[in-house]
């Protein structure tokens, strides 16, 4: 099979994919694909611009994952996106919160397809940049294929070539957005046969992918594969997929260590640009609490990294020191 550009990538997820964990995961990987964290067209449009779209160079390739549901809104904030720097704009139909639905967009957008369609339609006469969906595989307890297939087919048509699959339903009421990623049984061969019913697009499947073996496995039936969690709480997971999904054998670094060591001069310069009342260490930090899942001692690396009197220090070699500490607990 033809492996897609987009043959791995780590879920948008909100409060966790901000732009500090997506540097993190770039000392891991060089080729996988990195998303935002949802960001609403009304925060772009009335709102902070460069707080909700500044990230560092090192982040591509990044995609903007845009909420909303008015054309005209997103084709500005897609525009906004195309001119900082991304490298996609990605419209989210799969998010099933209620503060989500409130607003009109989200997962409810399944059931509006020519709305999206218009949506996508709008955001691609705004932008050269590849315009995406991320959707559910169905609403509640729906699970007929043709609600899915016709949902992609009428995306498809207004000139959108990639969906990334989540492949679970999207209970809009009774179910919190927690248990949305758990309870809805994934049904992988609901995005496998689109890919087979539409050839020509890009089909990337997510939802409770855990190892690199599965990821092989998805491979021989889709494009590619978004993972979500697994990557956040796991992250040592991305080590080898530079040089097993890319073929890049100098992809991947040497050591934990060596993620630890390239985050400091990283650290150190958000710290020295936006100062202590702007950006606290933990702020980092935080998305680094898995790197050493796994490994003896790494709850004595969790611990220092947790501790609220040596953060407020601000002295990015804390890392080091939380490494150690976890060599003398091993």
């Amino acid at each position: 099979m033809k492996y897609s550009k987009r043959k791995l990538s780590v879920a948008p997820m909100m409060d966790w994919t901000d732009r500090h964990c997506r540097v993190f995961h770039r000392q891991i990987t060089r080729h996988t694909w990195m998303y935002t964290e949802m960001v609403t067209t009304g925060a772009l449009v009335y709102g902070d611009v460069e707080r909700h779209l500044r990230y560092d160079d090192i982040e591509h390739p990044v995609a903007l994952q845009l909420g909303g549901s008015e054309p005209g809104d997103l084709a500005k904030s897609a525009k906004l996106g195309e001119q900082w720097g991304y490298d996609e704009i990605n419209l989210n139909c799969g998010c099933p919160s209620e503060r989500v639905q409130k607003g009109a967009f989200g997962a409810c957008l399944m059931n509006e397809p020519q709305l999206v369609a218009d949506c996508v339609k709008a955001m691609r006469d705004a932008v050269s940049i590849d315009v995406t969906v991320k959707h559910r595989i169905g609403i509640d307890y729906n699970e007929d294929y043709g609600y899915v297939r016709d949902f992609v087919g009428t995306i498809a048509d207004a000139g959108c070539k990639t969906f990334i699959v989540h492949a679970r339903n999207a209970v809009l009421k009774g179910l919190s957005p927690k248990e949305n990623r758990e309870i809805p049984p994934l049904r992988y061969q609901v995005a496998y046969e689109l890919k087979r019913e539409f050839p020509g697009l890009e089909i990337i499947i997510n939802g409770g992918i855990k190892t690199s073996d599965e990821i092989e496995s998805h491979l021989q039936h889709v494009d590619g594969v978004m993972i979500g969690r697994e990557a956040y709480h796991n992250p040592w997971l991305m080590a080898d997929w530079d040089a097993r999904f890319y073929g890049d054998e100098q992809g991947g670094p040497a050591s934990r260590e060596q993620v630890l060591e390239a985050m400091i001069p990283y650290i150190r310069a958000q710290l020295e640009r936006y100062g202590p009342l702007g950006l606290r260490l933990n702020s980092i930090t935080r998305h680094m609490l898995g790197l050493m899942a796994g490994l003896p001692g790494a709850r004595a690396f969790r611990q220092l990294l947790s501790d609220s009197r040596r953060l407020a220090e601000g002295n990015p070699e804390l890392l080091l020191e939380a490494a150690g500490r976890m060599r003398k607990a091993a």
